[in-house]
């Protein structure tokens, strides 16, 4: 029985990929790198900022040392920023979806993106409130596809909602192949919601929709439910 709800974030609740990629070329372009548009979506979207950074200076043989890095995850943070303040973000039904599941289970986050960032969209929202536990990208060593932040999000909204939840208790609610990787590896129920990508670019879930009006409580008693 499925009792408790993880979402990830970019990409599932806030349409914020488009804005991620603007600012990791504004980034990138000042240290003489091009990032494509199909080689984000194709090749780094699926890890968080210092992934990225990790990834594209291997690739390209460049030496990024910590503290390097940790200045091009800072610029890249001030430019999004500076990208989000025309309005909201949120995808469509998505404030309708949390607050549906809200009503009726336990939800938590499980992103790589980082907890600012985050917070500073679900809190513009109105919608924090409705999340007893965020797992951002400062939560754990590895990031997607490893299954550390949804292990990681199990374990605290366990301790928070006092339900005793296992990974199997939990679905997450993902839009891309690293992040039901990460959930399937951790032991979650998934459910792929094509807002980043078709259908025959994510792989196995238990549910898929295309839209979070989709997302509904009688959707989750289905993936419960014994096969006919």
């Amino acid at each position: 029985m499925i009792r408790a709800v993880v979402f990830d974030f970019d990409g599932v609740i806030a349409n914020s990929e488009p804005l991620h990629l603007a600012a990791f070329r504004q980034v990138l372009a000042s240290e003489g790198v091009a990032l494509s548009e199909g080689d984000y979506y194709e090749r780094y979207l699926g890890y968080d900022d210092v992934g990225v950074f990790r990834a594209v200076s291997r690739e390209r043989g460049i030496h990024w040392d910590g503290e390097r890095m940790a200045a091009l995850v800072e610029r890249k943070a001030v430019h999004l920023e500076q990208l989000e303040r025309d309005g909201s973000i949120l995808f469509p039904g998505a404030d309708q979806a949390i607050r549906r599941l809200a009503a009726s289970l336990p939800l938590a986050i499980a992103s790589g993106a980082l907890r600012p960032e985050i917070q500073r969209i679900l809190n513009r929202a109105g919608l924090q409130q409705f999340f007893g536990v965020i797992v951002a990208a400062e939560d754990t060593p590895a990031s997607k596809p490893a299954p550390d932040p949804y292990l990681c999000a199990v374990e605290r909204l366990s301790a928070a909602s006092g339900l005793r939840l296992v990974p199997a208790d939990c679905v997450a609610v993902e839009d891309s192949h690293w992040g039901l990787e990460s959930a399937r590896a951790a032991g979650l129920r998934t459910v792929a919601v094509t807002h980043t990508y078709p259908a025959s670019a994510l792989g196995a879930a238990d549910l898929l929709i295309d839209h979070l009006d989709r997302l509904t409580m009688d959707g989750l008693r289905a993936i419960d439910a014994p096969p006919a």
